[in-house]
């Protein structure tokens, strides 16, 4: 797994959550649930089990949920959706 395109990635979507001033608190819950998934994934590879059930499913839905109000923040959990499916998770 190339993690350092996944860390990167995962960075951005921090930071564009952070700044999202309308994002509901299930959202913001959901989303942090699964960017702690990616990172302890990403920086524990060698031990790591297998990755936590539907993070791809979870990610997509949190994309759908962004769409209208912080398109941007949509497109990059789409990213990370993508990237995932790219390693296999």
């Amino acid at each position: 797994m190339d993690s350092t395109e996944l860390r990167s990635a995962l960075e951005k979507l921090r930071l564009e959550l952070a700044a999202a001033d309308r994002v509901d608190p299930d959202s913001r819950k959901l989303l942090g649930e699964i960017m702690g998934d990616i990172h302890r994934l990403t920086e524990d590879r060698a031990t790591a089990a297998a990755p936590p059930e539907g993070i791809a499913d979870r990610l997509e839905l949190s994309a759908v949920r962004f769409e209208a109000d912080h398109p941007a923040l949509a497109a990059t959990t789409r990213r990370l959706v993508n990237l995932l499916g790219n390693v296999g998770l």
